[in-house]
């Protein structure tokens, strides 16, 4: 029951990918971006491997326990790994909350603040699914796989949330916004990691 959780949530892999705000696409024209929107790059790219590591490390330890253990392992293991999900969201969120607004882009604003909405909500409903795994019954096993059953379900809402994160972030991260991440080192460094679910 637990592989169908895992199978579920590998779709978070692309979201994580995305975050890195290092899309291929180039940018605009010859010259550089603004040293403004350069200065605005760092402070969104230099926190992000350390937000990336939770998040990936999360994806791995939901992978590795995607199998029949003791229900109070499992346990223990997704709900630590949701809060640790729920956690990384909201730090990438606080970060683009905190960095404004890219400064010189048209639309920037909307776009910006539209990838905070989605990312706390990201962060909100990995917390409710700690809570929901929190509260599974591992003594009785026929109970706790249908629990897992559940869960599972309602990943595919989180899936669509997903979806909506990754079309904010890539809506903030063209042109000029690509140009200024692609020329800092926390987000090369962290757009060349593996893949949490490649495996």
């Amino acid at each position: 029951m637990n592989k169908k959780l895992a199978a579920a949530l590998s779709g978070g892999a692309v979201l994580v990918a995305a975050l890195s705000g290092c899309s291929s696409s180039g940018g605009g024209g010859d010259k550089g971006p603004d040293p403004k929107l350069v200065a605005w790059a760092k402070s969104v790219c230099d926190p992000l491997p350390a937000q990336q590591a939770k998040i990936s490390g999360a994806f791995d330890a939901l992978a590795k326990v995607a199998k029949d253990g003791p229900p109070k392992d499992v346990q223990k293991t997704d709900s630590q790994a949701f809060q640790d999900l729920a956690d990384g969201f909201k730090a990438r969120a606080t970060t683009l909350a905190d960095a404004g607004a890219p400064p010189g882009v048209e639309s920037g604003r909307k776009s910006q603040q539209d990838a905070v909405q989605k990312l706390t909500a990201l962060s909100s409903a990995y917390a409710d699914l700690k809570k929901r795994v929190d509260g599974l019954d591992t003594k009785d096993q026929t109970k706790f796989a249908s629990g897992l059953g559940d869960l599972s379900e309602r990943m595919k809402a989180v899936a669509t949330q997903y979806d909506g994160a990754i079309t904010a972030l890539q809506s903030l991260e063209k042109g000029d916004v690509n140009q200024a991440v692609t020329k800092q080192s926390g987000c090369t460094k962290t757009s060349a990691s593996p893949s949490p679910a490649s495996s």
